[in-house]
Parts: structure tokens; sequence; C-alpha cells
């Protein structure tokens, strides 16, 4: 297994290196020049060109490229042309944030999402099965925007249930120790603060969440009716064992690795959607950094935050595979 984990591992490395120049050339074809942005209105061709050749942008561009692949080879992901600041250092500041949001969108799209997918198996071509078959294509059809604006609607502007913008109220002060708005409110001992910055967690977790939820709904539900009809479950039941102890021994303990993988590979999803949902939210993460980096042409923002992405993502693919000897014995990495 470790040689396994070490063989995927120095495998991505290409993987990443290719992406790095997809990343570059994409980046640098877009159009606008960051250095008009740091001038702004008072932006003159003297004042283009010095900034340019300031930030190296005056360089052809594989020499940029160069250099940009021998800094984060030495671990550096280089500097903001807006601000100046360390682009790790400011990824770091955000990367709890959105963290923290994709781990509850994920931890509401499997919770909910199973245990409908095993209803509707278990309950195949019945009402309940065409309730839940609803609900996942509605949850797969509705843009993420569309649906965050309408909870923000309903929720916050009608009802005043739940807020509708940020992390937490802005009356509350708490000390940000770790990045992650549930954990600093207990460390801080504020259950005030950490009921608050649950609240507004709830809105943007179920926008985030709504698409994987409708995935995961459908796959356990077809993987639940493919291990229903095998053998080894009749031969389970015709032992006189409970419906309960046959569904969770022998059908969800084999049904789950297509779930697992689904899962794994919805991290991808909610991190690439959580641009989106941060941007309706006002949610202070790396997604709403990166749209206005986008909109400023930095580049060392763009590049290294979506890296930082596929990495993430590389590693969760990886953990699924090695969870995958886990669930089923019979697998065997070599």
């Amino acid at each position: 297994m470790l040689k396994y984990i070490v063989r995927r591992l120095i495998a991505a490395i290409p993987v990443l290196i290719g992406l790095s120049v997809i990343l570059f050339a994409f980046v640098h074809l877009l159009p606008g020049d960051p250095s008009r942005a740091i001038l702004g209105q008072h932006a003159t061709p003297e004042g283009i060109a010095r900034i340019r050749a300031n930030l190296g942008l005056d360089k052809p561009l594989y020499e940029q490229y160069v250099i940009y692949l021998g800094q984060l080879l030495h671990g550096d992901l280089g500097t903001s042309i807006i601000t100046g600041s360390a682009v790790a250092n400011e990824f770091a500041a955000r990367f709890p944030g959105t963290i923290e949001l994709t781990m509850a969108a994920l931890i509401f799209a499997a919770g909910i999402g199973i245990p409908l997918g095993r209803l509707a198996g278990r309950h195949s071509q019945g009402w309940t099965d065409g309730a839940v078959t609803v609900i996942s294509l509605l949850g797969i059809s509705i843009p993420i925007f569309v649906l965050g604006l309408t909870l923000q609607w309903v929720f916050g502007a009608q009802l005043h249930w739940l807020p509708t913008s940020g992390r937490i109220g802005p009356r509350l002060d708490v000390d940000t120790t770790t990045g992650f708005m549930l954990i600093d409110t207990l460390l801080d001992g504020r259950p005030d603060a950490f009921i608050d910055a649950g609240k507004h967690l709830i809105l943007p977790a179920i926008a985030l969440g709504s698409i994987p939820l409708a995935i995961i709904t459908r796959i356990t539900r077809a993987s639940v009716l493919d291990v229903a009809n095998e053998d080894y479950v009749r031969t389970a039941r015709a032992k006189g064992l409970t419906e309960r102890r046959v569904d969770d021994r022998h059908v969800m303990r084999n049904a789950w690795l297509p779930v697992v993988t689904v899962i794994g590979l919805q991290v991808g999803g909610l991190l690439a959607g959580a641009v989106i949902t941060e941007t309706i939210f006002a949610w202070t993460g790396v997604g709403r950094w990166v749209v206005d980096a986008i909109g400023d042409r930095d580049y060392f923002i763009i590049q290294s935050s979506i890296l930082i992405f596929a990495l993430i993502f590389l590693v969760v693919n990886l953990g699924v595979d090695v969870l995958y000897a886990y669930l089923n014995p019979r697998i065997r990495y070599s």
C-alpha cells in the first residue's frame, strides 16, 4: 500500500506541471493588463511600461513561466500584483473559510443524499422512489446562483429566519485563531457567536451542496438496487436474517464503493462551486478572492490557487482509492 501511495504521488507531479503550463498560458491570454488595474485612471504609457518592467511582465512568456516554476519548486506561490502581499499568506488566511463551507455542504449532501438513496432503493418503483427522483432531478437542474438568490429572498428577505451574507454578524467580535469560525467561536467561549456563525453557514451550505446531494442520492439508489439483486443478499434473507441486518451487513457494505467514489469526486466540484457561492453570500474565502483576482488580472493568485485546488483533488482521489481497500478486502494495491 505504501509503495502504491508513493507511486501515485510521484505520478501527480507531471500532472501538476502540465496543469501549471495550461494555467499560465490561459491566464496570460486573458484580455486586460494588471498594470492598468494598478494605475487605474492615472495610467499612462510610460507608467504602464514601468510597472510591467517592475513586475517582469515585459519578459518573454516562456521566461516568465520558468521563473514562476522555479518559485513553485522553492515553495513560493508568488506575490500578489495588486496588494504586494505573499499569495501563500493571503491564501492561508482565506482557505479555512472555503474548507468550512465545503465541509458543511458535503455533510449536508451526504447526510441527506445517502439516506434518501437508500430509501428509494428499498422502495423501488413506488411513490417514495418517484418523490426522491423528482427531488434529485430538481437538485441537479437548479443552478447554484439561482438557488442561492432564492434562498436569500425566502429565508432572509421574507421570513427573516437566517442571515444572507458574511460568516458572522458584524457586532460579534471573535478572535480568529484557526480561521474556522465555528471552532474559533468555541475556543473564544462564545456560544452566542457559535450559533450566529452556524446560522450564517446554513444557506450557503445548502446552495453549494444541492447538486452533490442529488448526485449522491442517484448513485446510492442505483448501487443499492444492484447489490439487492445479488445471490448472497437473497441467501441472507432465506436464512431468516432481519431486513435491517441484511441492509446494513450485506447490502450497504457492498454498495459503499460507488458511493464513496462519487463523494470523493464531489470535493472538486464543491471547491469549484464555492467560487459562485462565496460571491453570492459575500463569504470570506478563496473563491471570492479568486473572482476579484480575475477582475484585477492578478496572475499569481489565479494560478497558484487553482494549482492548490488541483493538488487537493488529487490527494482526495488518492484517499478514496486507499479507502477502497478498507471497504472491500478483495481489493489489493501493489
